[in-house]
């Protein structure tokens, strides 16, 4: 099966796209030969929306997955009609979702400037995100780091990819900060994303395209989990509604 074309890869900020359909799965799931949907993978959950077309076809995804071949495959509801093979169809992003996933995992990329040890576990969700360090000593402090964090926001960094060889990443082994989920392999090259100059390292997630947008954060917990274990929550100070995303 062809590989299905990650646009979100080039513009995170693509809404929508016509696609084709490739296959229906025996679960249902529907494979394009294009999306700007993003496959649930690194922590970040996959994206939501909807399937429709101009004869009135409509069907609404409920997630989005990577099926065994590396094709993305659009979960629908077990009742959702089902497009045909070949059929051309929209396929259009729950945008105000898959933006709060892109300001909370650069958010999370600013914590690990902060916290520069290594990296154990991570989730990113619409109102909160975590990630999990290995952390000798705690001795954290959660309002030091809220305002840390703020000034990282505000200095408006930008926030870019590039792409280096896998053999340029086995050269430079510290790029990649964790331990529980390592660069997809492969393809012979490695996605980086670059935070102005503070920094670097390997990621296959959505985000922002300034620290700027990634609005107001606080640490909203510290925990415990382990003798070296500490996980950090972030929380946006306003709650993910449909009419405030």
């Amino acid at each position: 099966m062809p590989t299905t074309e990650e646009l979100f890869r080039a513009d995170a900020y693509q809404k929508s796209c016509d696609a084709t359909v490739f296959e229906v799965n025996g679960r249902g799931g529907v494979v394009l030969d294009r999306s700007v949907f993003y496959a649930a993978g690194g922590g970040q959950p996959g994206d939501a929306g909807m399937l429709g077309s101009a004869d009135g076809f409509a069907a609404a995804v409920a997630t989005t997955v990577y099926g065994d071949s590396g094709e993305i495959v659009h979960v629908l509801g077990e009742d959702a009609t089902r497009p045909a093979v070949g059929d051309v169809v929209t396929a259009t992003l729950n945008w105000p979702r898959r933006h709060r996933h892109m300001r909370m995992h650069t958010a999370l990329h600013l914590l690990s400037v902060l916290l520069p040890y290594p990296v154990t576990g991570g989730q990113i969700g619409v109102d909160e995100g975590r990630l999990d360090f290995d952390i000798p000593e705690a001795g954290l402090d959660k309002d030091a780091l809220t305002e840390e964090l703020a000034r990282l926001i505000a200095a408006d960094h930008p926030v870019s990819d590039q792409w280096i060889t896998d053999a340029e990443l086995d050269q430079n082994p510290g790029l990649v900060k964790t331990m529980s989920v390592q660069p997809p392999r492969g393809a012979g090259k490695v996605r980086l994303i670059k935070i102005g100059d503070i920094d670097l390292q390997p990621c296959g997630g959505t985000h922002v395209a300034s620290t700027a947008e990634i609005g107001d954060v606080f640490v909203a917990q510290l925990e415990k989990k382990g003798r070296q274990n500490r996980r950090v929550r972030l929380r946006f100070r306003d709650a993910f509604t449909p009419d405030n995303p």
